[in-house]
């Protein structure tokens, strides 16, 4: 278990993605049954839920089926859903904190004037929805993609979370422009939720007018579709409507408001759940629902984990962890910058969701921020590997109430391990505490100076007497406090039983890798493989093969050596 976790971990520091293409298509019209639901209260009993099946399994069509030509009858549902997850009985919409649900029951709110289909995704339609594009020039399709017409099946959700923004706990947050219609399942039995965004008010708009502007909503169909021609894991747009109603912003937060058009997209994912969808129940105490929560995403989209296990917390986020690391290090291969990384807009899927400020690096800058009212750059480009480790920190504490505390122990022993630590004393968390905190003031680089602890002799420790080849370690000897953390470890060393410093070292170079993929490393094998020469690929891939053990090409090309100076730049970035 522990091997598994750790190496989550490091996939955050070296992680490459492969995207499956996946094919989707339509269930023949009177298989889904239609559910009209006048009067739900917040509870009810549904069919009992079904993990994803095969389309034989489910009793769906076979794939020469054709394309539905109009909504007559094609369905959502939103019972899979509400089958499981409590809603708040309060059935009125107006702004308030909700406590003890998952979603409020919301209605959207139709424009005011007319309104125009701008643009629609024939992919999405035919390959994810099963709607024949002729179907998009329907009064139907537009009535239900702007919010006027709710379809058969679907009760309006708005979902309850909380999150991080930039960097700091802000209470309730939640879809204030966004209702989620219901789910649709294709007649490969794989399951699409949709959503609508900027369809109105909701109990959570806060401060808000519920409503999304045509620039933004640009925006977000062009890019949703553009990711996912790049490969990248997305949401997807199905549709963009504008109207002429008037919608006023302060585009750049300098108090010039302006007048826009208000738009609506169908925005179309497998799930919206997001960490912030854990935190808030984490935050309130609302145990229980966590749980309740947490096993039904693992059941509906985590297959890899098993929803009886007892361990399944730790499977989950292990998971979660491997996957954000992919979907971040594919970010920063194509230059995006997401702009607003908050707990509330990571996804527990590892997709990239809610598209605002984006934007791609042009001239190459590690500091680009798209973001104009991001002042620190906290979610600069070259932060966003950081930031993700952050989310990920927050995701974790979520999870904590839910651990027992031999699966606590779990993540502790990680660094346990990292240190030759055996046995359990009081003071260990202390310890590692202290060892990161010296780290983060000092700058030092985190993969060299676990593996060069694991290499360095107790007595070399002792003496404070630390060889030049390891530089990492040097560099944090210049801490005031060095002395003091390394008596501290050199004492809690000496408590381990039948142990000896060989062992010691033996034991921690097997798991502090020497080598893991640095930007600048595969900078250098980009930048031969642009001339042909493809000999540093194959280096590299024979290296990460085996990161713990020491290579002698490796190290003549400086992997386990500081930044050369011609790559400083590319420390936290990847050049496209």
């Amino acid at each position: 278990m522990t091997r598994r976790i750790g190496y989550a971990f490091c996939c955050m520091i070296r992680g490459l993605a492969f995207l499956r293409l996946l094919l989707f298509g339509v269930p023949c019209p009177g298989v889904v049954c239609c559910l009209l639901l006048p009067d739900f209260e917040g509870s009810a009993h549904f069919l009992h839920l079904s993990r994803n099946k095969s389309n034989h399994e489910l009793g769906y069509c076979e794939a020469e089926a054709k394309l539905a030509s109009s909504l007559d009858f094609w369905t959502l549902s939103s019972e899979n859903l509400l089958a499981v997850l409590p809603v708040d009985p309060v059935k009125e919409n107006y702004v308030r904190k909700v406590k003890n649900c998952i979603f409020s029951i919301a209605f959207p709110t139709p424009l005011k004037s007319r309104v125009r289909l701008v643009a629609v995704s024939k992919e999405v339609l035919e390959d994810i929805l099963d709607l024949d594009l002729s179907v998009s020039e329907t009064d139907d399709f537009i009535q239900l993609v702007s919010g006027e017409k709710i379809i058969c099946g679907s009760v309006p959700l708005a979902h309850r979370y909380g999150g991080h923004q930039f960097g700091i706990w802000a209470g309730q947050l939640g879809d204030g422009r966004a209702h989620l219609l219901g789910t649709y399942m294709s007649r490969q039995g794989e399951k699409w939720e949709l959503q609508l965004k900027g369809s109105g008010k909701t109990p959570y708009s806060r401060n808000g007018d519920g409503r999304a502007v045509l620039r933004s909503s640009v925006r977000e169909f062009l890019c949703s579709e553009a990711m996912h021609s790049l490969r990248i894991p997305t949401s997807r747009a199905a549709s963009l409507v504008v109207s002429d109603d008037e919608v006023w912003r302060d585009q750049f937060y300098n108090g010039n408001i302006v007048k826009e058009r208000g738009a609506v997209v169908l925005r179309v994912a497998k799930s919206w759940f997001r960490i912030g969808s854990l935190e808030i129940l984490a935050h309130y105490g609302e145990l229980h629902l966590l749980r309740t929560l947490l096993d039904f995403i693992i059941w509906e989209h985590f297959p890899s984990v098993e929803v009886t296990e007892p361990n399944r917390y730790v499977d989950f986020f292990s998971v979660v962890v491997s996957e954000t690391a992919q979907l971040i290090a594919l970010w920063m291969s194509v230059g995006f910058a997401h702009g607003v990384c908050n707990t509330d807009n990571f996804s527990l899927l590892s997709i990239t969701i809610d598209y605002g400020p984006f934007g791609f690096m042009e001239a190459y800058n590690p500091d680009f921020v798209p973001n104009t009212s991001d002042d620190e750059g906290r979610y600069k480009i070259g932060n966003q590997a950081n930031i993700g480790m952050f989310n990920l920190n927050k995701l974790l504490q979520a999870l904590n109430p839910l651990l027992d505390p031999r699966q606590r122990q779990l993540f502790r022993e990680l660094f346990k391990a990292k240190l030759g630590l055996l046995g359990e004393k009081k003071g260990d968390d202390d310890l590692i505490a202290f060892l990161l905190h010296l780290m983060e003031k000092t700058a030092a680089d985190f993969t060299m100076t676990f593996r060069q602890l694991s290499e360095i002799t107790q007595s070399q420790l002792q003496e404070l007497n630390i060889p030049q080849q390891f530089w990492a370690l040097k560099v944090i000897s210049t801490h005031k406090l060095f002395p003091a953390w390394v008596s501290q470890y050199l004492l809690r060393l000496k408590s381990n039983k039948n142990d000896s410093d060989s062992e010691r070292r033996k034991r921690m170079t097997s798991v502090n890798p020497r080598y893991v993929l640095r930007n600048w490393m595969a900078e250098s094998a980009v930048r031969k493989a642009e001339r042909n020469d493809f000999s540093e690929v194959h280096l590299l891939q024979h290296v990460l093969r085996q990161p713990f053990q020491k290579h002698s090409a490796a190290e003549r090309a400086g992997y386990s050596s500081p930044t050369p100076s011609w790559a400083k730049d590319l420390r936290v970035s990847c050049s496209s």
